[in-house]
């Protein structure tokens, strides 16, 4: 290995491994709980079998993911600052295939995946890291220009309207708020002025209501929040389903694989409601630990944001943080009912290859910042 290669790969102190612990000890407890959850195949007919989801949510997923996290751990993080315009740009692209005819698929009536040589991706997950990625470019280098309503708020403006854009014509619009929400929090913590926030919120909440009732089944879902025994067989179902899940593990649950409701009828076991087999199998205790991991996955992650030796990796770790920690507790409130059903994934644990892939590089990139944090 010559001199400039071996330069890409220098590290100084090793891994923050407090967050390390946090994650392995996420992902360890999310891979027993999906073990588990994918039992609930056996009683299912015309999808997946449980044999293909278990090994390709490992070999696909989790394996591939630990490696990638790992080679970007030791990758200076430095780097990615220059690379981020065009990792950003690919993303773009990769999602706009999804209009190509032939080369995006419909599932639960919206178009997200790809398929590519017989491998499904979800390109808005690889397109979530690579927007942090370069709005963490760009603040860092126009920190002195963020308060300029020319060179400040409007491109910040265009390159998340790009963004959610892209997202919006998925159907994803559990993302585009999560994403849009991340972004903010980045752009308050570069010095933006609460007046420039403030106005750009105003302008999402109009167009989030114009989205509600443009799109009947987001209506659906907020009327359910409100009331989730309005249509207990139909837009309320997944709510309540989890909560019976939820409500009968109890204290200490019922114990691993002993979830009912996995069997007979919640909807998504190993995706969007894994929380609630967690909860049935697990009880409060094992529920209460999640949350906890999670929020201490944020305050380490806050830590070593806030050591980092300058704006962009600060930025970087910032975004990762806040994106993976605000996708998780949606998906856990939607399930007790505390927030709005939503169709995201549980960090770490639930099935998806593309978002175990994305996340887990995301955290190599933290791992690698936490390395030369002060």
């Amino acid at each position: 290995m010559n001199a400039s290669v071996r330069s890409y790969f220098q590290v100084s102190h090793p891994i923050n491994r407090y967050f390390l612990i946090i994650v392995g000890m996420i992902i360890t407890i999310g891979a027993v709980a999906f073990f588990s959850a994918s039992f609930g195949l056996l009683s299912r007919g015309g999808g997946p079998s449980f044999g293909s989801v278990v090994i390709g949510q490992f070999a696909l997923g989790i394996f591939p993911g630990l490696l990638i996290a790992w080679v970007l751990s030791r990758f200076h993080y430095t780097r990615w600052r220059y690379a981020a315009p065009i990792i950003f740009f690919l993303s773009v692209i990769l999602n706009l295939l999804l209009l190509v005819p032939g080369l995006g698929f419909e599932h639960g009536g919206a178009v997200r995946w790809l398929q590519i040589f017989g491998a499904t991706i979800q390109p808005s997950e690889f397109l979530k890291i690579a927007f942090i990625m370069y709005l963490s470019a760009w603040l860092a280098g126009s920190r002195d220009r963020v308060k300029d309503a020319r060179f400040g708020v409007l491109p910040f403006v265009i390159i998340l309207a790009v963004t959610v854009g892209l997202l919006i014509i998925q159907r994803d619009t559990d993302n585009a708020v999560i994403i849009t929400t991340t972004a903010l929090i980045m752009y308050f913590a570069m010095g933006a002025r609460l007046k420039d926030i403030a106005i750009i919120v105003l302008v999402g909440v109009i167009g989030l209501g114009a989205l509600f009732f443009a799109r009947p089944y987001l209506m659906e879902r907020l009327l359910t929040f409100f009331d989730p025994s309005r249509d207990p067989q139909n837009s309320s179902y997944q709510l309540n389903k989890s909560l019976i899940a939820i409500g009968s593990g109890g204290l200490i649950g019922r114990g691993f694989g002993q979830s009912v409701q996995k069997f007979s009828g919640l909807p998504e076991p190993i995706g969007d409601s894994i929380f609630a087999v967690i909860g049935e199998e697990f009880g409060l205790v094992g529920s209460a630990l999640i949350v906890l991991l999670f929020t201490a996955f944020l305050l380490q992650g806050l830590k070593i944001s806030i050591r980092s030796p300058d704006f962009f990796g600060r930025l970087l770790t910032l975004g990762i943080v806040i994106l993976i920690t605000i996708q998780s507790f949606t998906n856990i409130a939607s399930m007790v009912g505390l927030f709005p059903i939503a169709g995201l994934p549980l960090v770490f644990i639930s099935h998806g290859g593309s978002s175990m892939l994305a996340s887990l590089a995301a955290v190599g990139l933290v791992f690698n910042i936490s390395r030369y944090s002060k």
